[in-house]
């Protein structure tokens, strides 16, 4: 056996939910060669994994990473959790295709302006496969960006016939350059006017394709449910695979309703393509909103361009310290974005414990002052909900990690151990994991994530990124 790298005595949890076995595996070139219990030949290196884990490299269902891919390919804030590939394009907002210097909120949220210099899909996958990240990339195209880029400022009313005609052509497009299908964000103003028809009419070049509809929902709390039924019913017209984004049920009196939302998705998996991404936390973050500012429990301040000084601090005592009501609060920071305590634990435990939900991070990484789930979401999950309060056991978290986010993607050859299979991986020791990203502290490497490889390459040696970047813009249903 010919291989470059073998990783010997791991406990191996090969992502398919099955149960772990010791063994072997060995790497040749960007593959995995081998796997099991064989004998190592001579002059191989070999690296001992006794006590820890291997498994395939995590993927990222959810992220904001379409302009953190160019300006740190290096990736360190998801290489450092075991992620080697990431979902981009998520919420309706993606890099691309736009080129603006004025940015909307949220389009801003993906990073400065100068980054949306990319008019077509296209230009923007080449210049990442001109300049490669550290992980791999699974793009979708936001619909707010369609909207933006056709529609300019008019957004506050429904696309006519031509535009959604153009948001159609810059959707096929982007379809044609690589992308696994389409995001909404109708919870955001550039894209809140825009009726169910116009989502299905710019969406109909996804017919036949059998990709993916990503969506945060235009309302994820007192009217979730019709905001669900919206959502299913475009994927059902489109010929796409419902992605609920991080799902959740905001503000305290909706809090116990996802035992009625994960009822509905399982109902509907029965008779269409549908799953759910979630992360660990029970709270989000996004633009600043006084509609959601009044319905948590507490909000903190992750920037602001109108009154810099408030990042990192709570909502409610730069207010005192301001001496304003919320109207005057919104103007004097704006724009800003802010971390909204809004969910409770226990929905977050029993969105985890469904049979179809994917990890995602949902992270805003040019954030001054970023939500924890940036650098912690995946070993936030390991530590607590695995390791310290039993809600998912560990081969059951790694699937929903790695091969059940494979499958519901259509990745080719990956999020499984498997000879033949892209080597992506993550070792790890399943005692020592640990996220040390917090609310107050949000920038800092997890630990207990040991070695990270993306395509057969070393990313992450367990205290910082290699400097390698063997990442690559992934096709739906190519090999590579």
């Amino acid at each position: 056996m010919q291989a470059d790298l073998i990783i010997t005595n791991a406990l191996l949890v090969d992502g398919s939910g099955a149960e772990p076995v010791r063994g072997h595996l060995a790497i040749k070139g960007e593959r995995i060669a081998a796997l099991g219990d064989f004998p190592c030949p001579d002059g191989v290196p070999v690296l001992d994994a006794a006590g820890r884990v291997l498994a395939p490299g995590f993927i990222d269902s959810h992220t904001h990473d379409d302009g953190y891919l160019l300006a740190h390919p290096e990736m360190t804030p998801k290489v450092s959790q075991g992620i080697t590939s990431v979902v981009t394009g998520n919420c309706g907002i993606s890099l691309a295709p736009l080129t603006r210097q004025d940015v909307p909120q949220p389009l801003d949220l993906l990073g400065p302006a100068e980054l949306f210099r990319f008019s077509t899909f296209a230009q923007w996958i080449e210049a990442l496969r001109e300049a490669p990240a550290a992980t791999n990339v699974i793009p979708l195209v936001g619909h707010t960006t369609l909207r933006v880029a056709v529609m300019g400022d008019a957004v506050d009313r429904a696309a006519d016939a031509g535009e959604r005609q153009a948001m159609r052509e810059l959707l096929a497009e982007a379809l044609a350059a690589g992308a696994f299908g389409v995001s909404t964000g109708t919870f955001y103003p550039p894209a809140a006017a825009a009726p169910t028809d116009e989502i299905i009419d710019v969406c109909a070049p996804m017919a036949g394709r059998h990709v993916i509809y990503a969506t945060h929902l235009r309302d994820e709390a007192d009217h979730v449910v019709p905001a669900m039924e919206e959502a299913l019913a475009i994927g059902r017209a489109v010929d796409a695979r419902v992605v609920f984004s991080h799902h959740k049920v905001a503000g305290s009196r909706n809090h116990g309703r996802t035992r009625e939302t994960l009822d509905m998705i399982t109902r509907a998996a029965a008779s269409q393509p549908v799953c759910l991404d979630c992360h660990p936390y029970p709270a989000t973050s996004t633009m600043l909103r006084l509609d959601r500012v009044r319905i948590a429990s507490r909000t903190m301040i992750t920037w602001s361009k109108g009154y810099p000084a408030a990042t990192g601090r709570d909502y409610a005592d730069v207010k005192a310290e301001l001496g304003l009501d919320d109207e005057a609060m919104l103007a004097r920071l704006a724009p800003a974005g802010a971390i909204y305590f809004l969910m409770d634990p226990n929905d977050v435990r029993r969105i985890f414990q469904h049979p179809l939900t994917m990890v995602g991070s949902d992270g805003l990484p040019f954030d001054p002052h970023p939500h924890p789930r940036q650098w912690g979401t995946f070993p936030q999950v390991l530590r607590r909900l695995v390791r310290e309060e039993g809600v998912l056991t560990l081969t059951a978290a790694i699937h929903r990690m790695t091969g059940l986010a494979a499958t519901q993607y259509g990745l080719a050859q990956r999020g499984l151990l498997q000879p033949g299979y892209y080597a992506d991986l993550v070792l790890l020791d399943p005692e020592r994991v640990n996220d040390l990203a917090t609310f107050e502290k949000p920038v800092q490497v997890s630990q207990g994530i040991d070695g990270v490889w993306v395509n057969g390459q070393s990313v992450w040696d367990g205290n910082q990124a290699s400097g390698a970047r063997p990442g690559r813009v992934l096709r739906p249903g190519a090999p590579a």
